[in-house]
């Protein structure tokens, strides 16, 4: 069946769930250009699409915010169209299996900090951060994060004056528990400084892999808010952040000793992790957890097919064997990269110092692979390509099948501080 909104917008295959729609793979049938449609039910007890499309016209024009190409109703359905991403953060997070090394969370943290301000700039709060509300872009914009999904955003000043609005409590919670501040747990009316605390709290989860309060039992939905609000007050951010750089626990310190109307210092918040990157001697390169073991696979795959090798273990199941290859590619990406993959190390109970940081370097330098010695010579040619920022061939990406090139910006540090990565250039103040 061709199913269409807006005349020229076929839909495709459902590529995912936002907080009041589905959401699915489209086509312009006139330019052939890739959309993606958001379906909501007219029929729905709480619509949200049609403010949520008002949201995106409103924003339009910032960095990493998608353009919306279309809205209105058709049949059963109100429908919008948007541009077409990439992976969420999550689903890069799983691929990557839940771990991020300290360079990746910074290089996202950076850009996330600056989509939060650019929205708050605008006079609204988001009010759903999660990792699955950021998605990197595709072709050009393939390392530019992206936020979606404002259904639940909320203005929280006037446009005009910018006057705030009142302090409230008994609010019910709005938003995804596992990230939510504190303060939206006590039912406190949600401002600016709720967004950054949900930040903080991602961070530390690319970071470690988890939070503490994943995973609680729970027989209803407010008894399992009531214990995981239990859970972030007895866990304090030292605790939360030990085996992270300070600048972590710095972050949320900041965040959460905020007033409810107080403007955040974004400058400062970003400051932090671009002193860090900067004291870890990383480079905002784009070059992230998966692009590299991306392209490492795609390496060792081309060079298996050249030398006919085949690297699956009979003894092993399907799964076992895709899990084994991963770590091998993982293994040796570490090796080639070695001073990129600095991690959070689960038994450190201390903040350690970029100098210990960097100490993983080192140890990275003597992993051994039990890769052949003669693919291990093959691929040292495409690997040297990539550090000299000469990839040899394209890499295509998960989703999408959209090729995405490799490219590492000759950046210089701007003296007067730390600027959004996806902005050209632009301060952000």
């Amino acid at each position: 069946m061709d199913l269409r909104v807006g005349r020229k917008f076929r839909i495709g295959r459902k590529i995912g769930s936002g907080s009041f729609g589905d959401i699915y793979h489209g086509t312009n049938l006139l330019s052939g250009e890739e959309v993606a449609i958001k379906l909501e039910s007219i029929r729905s007890r709480h619509p949200q699409l049609e403010y949520e499309s008002r949201v995106y016209r409103y924003l339009s024009g910032g960095v990493g915010i998608p353009f919306i190409k279309w809205f209105g109703r058709e049949g059963e359905y109100n429908a919008m169209v948007i541009d077409l991403l990439g992976p969420s953060l999550e689903d890069l997070f799983n691929y990557c299996h839940r771990k991020f090394s300290f360079k990746t969370v910074i290089m996202l943290a950076l850009q996330m900090i600056f989509r939060i301000q650019y929205v708050h700039g605008r006079s609204f709060i988001h009010r759903d951060i999660k990792p699955d509300n950021f998605l990197m872009g595709t072709g050009r914009r393939g390392s530019t994060v992206h936020l979606i999904d404002f259904g639940l955003s909320k203005k929280y000043r006037d446009f005009n004056t910018h006057k705030h609005i009142p302090y409230r409590e008994n609010k019910s919670l709005t938003g995804t528990a596992r990230y939510a501040s504190v303060n939206t747990h006590l039912g406190i009316e949600q401002c600016r400084r709720d967004d950054l605390e949900s930040l903080g709290y991602i961070f530390v989860y690319f970071c470690k892999g988890s939070l503490p309060w994943q995973g609680l039992k729970a027989t209803t939905k407010k008894q399992k808010y009531d214990r995981i609000l239990e859970k972030k007050l007895s866990v304090d951010v030292d605790t939360l952040c030990q085996g992270l750089p300070a600048e972590f626990g710095e972050y949320l310190k900041y965040c959460k000793n905020l007033k409810f109307d107080e403007r955040p210092d974004y400058l400062y918040v970003a400051r932090l992790f671009k002193d860090l990157s900067i004291k870890l001697e990383y480079h905002n390169d784009h070059l992230f957890d998966w692009t590299m073991l991306r392209y490492t696979k795609a390496l060792i795959e081309k060079h298996c097919a050249a030398l006919n090798l085949d690297l699956e273990h009979p003894e092993m199941d399907a799964a076992e064997n895709k899990l084994h290859r991963f770590h091998q590619t993982r293994l040796l990406t570490m090796k080639k990269f070695s001073s990129h993959f600095h991690y959070f190390i689960v038994d450190d109970r201390h903040t350690p110092t970029p100098e210990e940081v960097k100490r993983q370097t080192a140890e990275n330098n003597k992993m051994q692979s039990s890769l052949p010695e003669d693919l291990l010579i093959a691929i040292d040619k495409g690997m040297e390509s990539m550090k000299n920022n000469q990839p040899t061939s394209p890499l295509v990406t998960d989703q999408h099948n959209t090729q995405q090139q490799y490219q590492q910006p000759q950046l210089q540090r701007d003296p007067r501080g730390p600027r959004d990565p996806a902005s050209n250039g632009r301060v952000w103040v």
